[in-house]
């Protein structure tokens, strides 16, 4: 099937379908700083070998739960000889909106909140959003100012978060069943011709925060342990 380069990430690159469907093929970059891995990070910090790979096989592992489950996902089919996923088309929220569930108060949350928790404190399935520019540091935005500012309705702020929050369970729960605590983890979401609200990007070991025995726990040693 021909395809055409529409859009070079930080992780993964963009490719047009002719069947109208696009297909994204993972990139071994992570995001972090200093060549330290980071979830949070705005640029590529390093590039670890086999991480498109494993990337790729996580999120086909949750897409096809998610799907199961009732709650609606661009993902469509994948190729791991050739580390790409097909997915619908989907437009993204304004420029591009991240949207991050947290279980734990640790990282950014942290650091933003600190005189008013302690660090690793129980969160209820906090959900927070940011807009996706770097040079501005993905600046935090409430649901009232992603309304005033026409990014979204008030019911597809509302869907984000109640699917943030029910896809961020199911996560948990799996990683928890292996011995392993999810403290947070980044999503992004589109929404469809018709305004639906759906689940895009991936879900991969990138981009959450896992720990085991109290220890943190990184993106290629999580994707060996959630494997074996």
């Amino acid at each position: 099937m021909a395809q055409k380069l529409v859009y070079t990430g930080k992780t993964k690159n963009v490719y047009a379908l002719d069947n109208g469907n696009y297909l994204l093929k993972f990139k071994d970059d992570c995001t972090g700083k200093d060549g330290v891995f980071d979830p949070g990070e705005n640029s590529v910090g390093l590039t670890i070998d086999g991480v498109g790979d494993v990337n790729l096989r996580m999120s086909i592992y949750f897409f096809e739960k998610v799907n199961a489950a009732g709650i609606r996902t661009h993902y469509v089919s994948a190729d791991l000889a050739n580390t790409t996923m097909e997915v619908l088309p989907a437009k993204v929220f304004g420029k591009g909106l991240e949207v991050i569930c947290r279980y734990k108060a640790v990282g950014s949350f942290y650091r933003r909140y600190s005189d008013y928790c302690n660090e690793g404190d129980d969160l209820p399935a906090y959900v927070e959003t940011t807009f996706k520019n770097d040079e501005k540091g993905d600046p935090l935005v409430t649901k009232d100012g992603l309304v005033d500012l026409g990014v979204m309705t008030a019911k597809q702020y509302d869907d984000v978060k109640e699917m943030t929050q029910k896809i961020t369970k199911i996560v948990s729960d799996d990683l928890a069943a292996k011995g392993l605590v999810l403290y947070d983890i980044k999503f992004e979401f589109g929404y469809d011709p018709d305004g639906n609200v759906m689940l895009i990007d991936e879900i991969a070991s990138g981009n959450m925060r896992v720990y085991k025995d109290g220890k943190y726990v990184d993106p290629m040693t999580l994707s060996k342990l959630f494997f074996a």
